[in-house]
Order: C-alpha cells, then sequence, then structure tokens
C-alpha cells in the first residue's frame, strides 16, 4: 500500500441528522484520504445509508462540519456534492431503463456542440470508458434496462467515472456479482485509488474488505465507534465485536421453561425461489417461535412471502396441518390459517384510510355477513374487544388507522390475525418504526400468542430481538440458510460471523 495524504481529501465531524422521531445520525465522524479505500460498516440501521446521503447532497446535516480538502464546505444539494467531484453508486441503481448505455452515462453533462448533442463521440467516450472497466462487450447503444444487473453497475460506474471524480461512493457494490466479477471491481478500484481517487466502500463481507480495504469505520445506532482503522491491523473478531451490542434496551418475555413439543404445524419442504432463495427446509410446531436472522437482501422476506402465497415458488412444498398449500395462493394460505404482518405496513398492511375495525375485520368478512349484508356494529364490538384487549391508545376504532403511532399500528396488524384464529403468524419486522414502550408490548403479545399454540415465524433485521425473541433461529445469507440453532446456543456475535462470512469463528 502507497503512503496515504496526511491532510484527508473529506472530513466529517460531528455530523447529526434528525428525522421525525428518530435520531438516524448521532455525531458521526469520518474522514477518508486520496488514494485510499475506506470501508464503511456496521449493522443494518446503523446510519450508513444516512451518512453516504448527506455526503452526497441529499440530505443536509442538523449539526456538524464538513471539510474538503482542509476547507469547510457545504454539500447543500446533489449537484454541488458532484461538482466536487462525490460521485454515489447505490445498491439501487439509479439508472433510466428505457434510454440506452450511452445516454445514460452522459445524462445531465451530455456530450455536445453548439447545443447539439454529438452522438458518435459519445458512443466513442462510452465504449473508452467501458473498456477501462473491464467491460468493452458492453455497446452504447444497448438499452440499459435489457442488460443483467451486474452490467447495469457496470454502466453506473462508468457514469461516476464521465465526471472528474475524486471520491467514489460504493453501497454494497458486490451484492449482484459473481465472484469474476467482483474481481473485475476490485481491479478497476485498485486502478482509481491508484490514479489518487478516495474510495468509500460499504460492505458487509469482511472478507471483501480485508481484501480491498485500507482503512475501516464502525458505526452502531448512528454514532462513530472506531474510526480509521487499519484493516491489517484489526482482527476481524474486534471488527465483530466493535459492530454488537445496542444502545436500546429490550425486555423480552419469558421462554417457557421445557422446549416446545408441540406438533408440527408449518413444514417447510425444499423450498425455493429462482434468484432469491434455494432449498429452504423450516419445521414451526404449534407455540413455537422461530426467528429468520441475516442482512437486508438475504432473502428473508421473500421467503415467509413465498410461505404465504404472496410469491410463487419455483420448488418445494408448504404444509400446514399436514395440508400441502397451493403455490402462489394468499387466498389458500389464508384459509389454511396463515397470517401475515408485512415489512411495509403503511402500505403492504393497514388501510390507512379506513377505519380502525375495518382494518381489522378485512381478513374475517364472512364471519359478519348477514344475508349478504355486513353487520357493521358486530365488526365494531369485536375489534373494540381486541383492540381494549391489546390496549390500542387512543380507545376508538371508528377513527382512521392512519391517526396512530407505529407501535399501535402494528398491534391493528395482529388484532387482524387474532381475529382470524391463525396457525401460522408470519411477522416481518414486527417492531420497525415503534417506539421502545411498544416494542415490550409487541413482544409479550408475540410470545401470548405462541403460549396459545399459534406456530411464529419472525424476521428482524436487528440480531438482539431475532435472539431474545425466538425460541429457534435460522440464519439465512444470501439466499441459503446456512445455521439453524436454539436461541439460547448462539449469541450475536455467532450470528454476524455467519452473515458476513458463512460460519462461525471458534
Amino acid at each position: 500500500m502507497t503512503a496515504l495524504e496526511a491532510t484527508p481529501l473529506l472530513q466529517m465531524t460531528g455530523i447529526v441528522k434528525e428525522f421525525p422521531g428518530v435520531r438516524a445520525l448521532d455525531g458521526v465522524d469520518l474522514d477518508v484520504r486520496a488514494g485510499e479505500v475506506h470501508c464503511l460498516i456496521g449493522q443494518n440501521g446503523a446510519g450508513k445509508s444516512t451518512l453516504i446521503k448527506v455526503l452526497s447532497g441529499f440530505h443536509q446535516p442538523d449539526a456538524g462540519t464538513i471539510a474538503w480538502e482542509g476547507e469547510e464546505t457545504s454539500l447543500s444539494t446533489p449537484a454541488k456534492a458532484i461538482g466536487r467531484g462525490v460521485a454515489t453508486i447505490y445498491q439501487e441503481l439509479d439508472l433510466v431503463p428505457h434510454l440506452d448505455v450511452a445516454e445514460n452515462i452522459f445524462l445531465g453533462h451530455e456530450v455536445a456542440r453548439a447545443g447539439l448533442t454529438q452522438r458518435g463521440r459519445a458512443h466513442r467516450e462510452a465504449r473508452d470508458l467501458l473498456a477501462r472497466l473491464g467491460h468493452p462487450e458492453i455497446a452504447p447503444t444497448r438499452i440499459v434496462g435489457e442488460l443483467s444487473p451486474a452490467k447495469q453497475q457496470i454502466v453506473s460506474m462508468a457514469r461516476a467515472l464521465s465526471r472528474e471524480t475524486r471520491l467514489l461512493v460504493l453501497d454494497e457494490p458486490s451484492a449482484v456479482l459473481d465472484q469474476e466479477e467482483v474481481g473485475n471491481l476490485f481491479r478497476v478500484i485498485h486502478g482509481l485509488t491508484a490514479d489518487g481517487v478516495a474510495v468509500v466502500y460499504i460492505s458487509h463481507r469482511l472478507e471483501e474488505i480485508r481484501e480491498i480495504g485500507d482503512r475501516i469505520t464502525v458505526l452502531k445506532d448512528g454514532r462513530t465507534v472506531a474510526t480509521g482503522l487499519a484493516v491489517e491491523d484489526t482482527p476481524t473478531a474486534e471488527v465483530i465485536r466493535l459492530m454488537t451490542g445496542r444502545s436500546i434496551e429490550y425486555v423480552f418475555p419469558a421462554r417457557p421453561q421445557a422446549p416446545t413439543t408441540g406438533d408440527p404445524v408449518l413444514e417447510v419442504r425444499g423450498l425455493s425461489l429462482a434468484g432469491v432463495f434455494r432449498d429452504v427446509d423450516l419445521t414451526v410446531h404449534a407455540g413455537e417461535i422461530i426467528g429468520l436472522a441475516g442482512l437486508v437482501g438475504a432473502g428473508r422476506s421473500e421467503i415467509i412471502e413465498t410461505v404465504y402465497g404472496a410469491r410463487r415458488a419455483t420448488s418445494g412444498t408448504v404444509a400446514v396441518d399436514g395440508r400441502i398449500l397451493r403455490r402462489g395462493s394468499v387466498l389458500r394460505s389464508v384459509r389454511a390459517g396463515v397470517g401475515l404482518a408485512p415489512e411495509e405496513r403503511k402500505s403492504q398492511g393497514l388501510l390507512l384510510d379506513e377505519a380502525v375495525f375495518k382494518n381489522i375485520t378485512v381478513s374475517s368478512m364472512r364471519r359478519f355477513a348477514r344475508l349478504g349484508f355486513l353487520d357493521r356494529a358486530e365488526e365494531r364490538r369485536r375489534a373494540t374487544e381486541l383492540t381494549e384487549s391489546l390496549d390500542v391508545r387512543p380507545a376508538g376504532v371508528t377513527r382512521a388507522a392512519r391517526t396512530l403511532s407505529g407501535g399501535n399500528q402494528q398491534k391493528i396488524v395482529l388484532a387482524r390475525w387474532l381475529l382470524r384464529d391463525c396457525r401460522v403468524l408470519l411477522l416481518d419486522e414486527p417492531t420497525r418504526g415503534v417506539d421502545v414502550g411498544a416494542r415490550s408490548e409487541i413482544y409479550q403479545l408475540i410470545r401470548s400468542l405462541a403460549d396459545r399454540g399459534v406456530a411464529v415465524v419472525v424476521v428482524s433485521s436487528e440480531i438482539e430481538e431475532v435472539l431474545g425473541l425466538a425460541d429457534r433461529v435460522l440464519v439465512v445469507r444470501e439466499g441459503e440458510v446456512v445455521h439453524e440453532a436454539d436461541a439460547a446456543a448462539i449469541d450475536e456475535a455467532g450470528v454476524l460471523d455467519l452473515v458476513m462470512e458463512g460460519r462461525v469463528s471458534a
């Protein structure tokens, strides 16, 4: 590794960013030197995405300073960040699918003379950039939407390099790449840093950080817990230690003293969804809570959506109480007693402008039908019983669901499946956006459902939540279940080992 410049190209100090009810960044420090690969790591929700949006000009910090080559500056808009030489390639690429490759590369700074676009010159320059990136086979005239995700990422990198880029931010760049393509990516990065370009590299894969990184900054719960650590001098175990632990205390209900011995309720065998996950086996007994742990994008949500029938499996079976369900049929799943509380409850789980009681009864309309008409009084009565038992606040089942807090909205979704008398309940991020006080109430509710004999599957990005709530844990990495264990037999560091490196450290 060549000697790096003493004065940072970029220095962010004490960066604070607040959103309603959330302090996403709480005094973050980051300095990046020209010609280095600076790895930014942390668990899901640590603040990495918010920080790079501040760096890219999409968010404005509420406190703190940003210096560029030692002089304080303001990156108040994306255009100003680009003008400084900051280029960001997000995990969700922002290409225009119906335009061709060259048009995407030069979008916003078209190759033109006297106001007229010079397509021939644009194509030549696009070919040069693509060749520099090791992909001369990508034609500048090819429509971007027809390219594979990996090649679309190359186009996005070419667009970044088409400007005078001095700092390149890569957000999980290897997520859509195979091993050979990752090797090519690293070759490109080494070429850029040799030319003095600084790279901020965000990844959950510690083996990649070992290979490509110079220094590391670790974020946890919106704070910098370590910055500027030399990769070669920092053991993996130390990195994981820095990433674990949380500022929020969790209060979990006690697990049953004896292991669950109820009959199998949910049995999943060889379940696969092409390109997303493969060969998932899962058995959940009556009264048992199973947790799925893993990184965002590992396939956890897709697994339970496929079990629910919202996605049609490529292969494998799902059975409830011994009866195999039809693939891709939500109706059959619900009739068999399967309920889902989705991750995006506002857009997928609730009718926000409808009354609370309608949100609760929407999956049980038949029981309120009388001679072809709905018995609204009975709907309200049953909904009132449930909201009172769940302590939904404020009281009143005729108010719109959008007027409730996140925690109380989640209770409404759970009340829907309580009314339905589910045999299987699938919960995707059940406490996302829920305040600390409401969390413990939801944990108690989930445990009480299990105590009534419901088979529960919980997906959560918060490892401590999975370990504290579940009886057994399945760890999912890149679409594959890599480990299954009793929740008491594995700790947070062990799960992180598995999701990042596919194994538990000795």
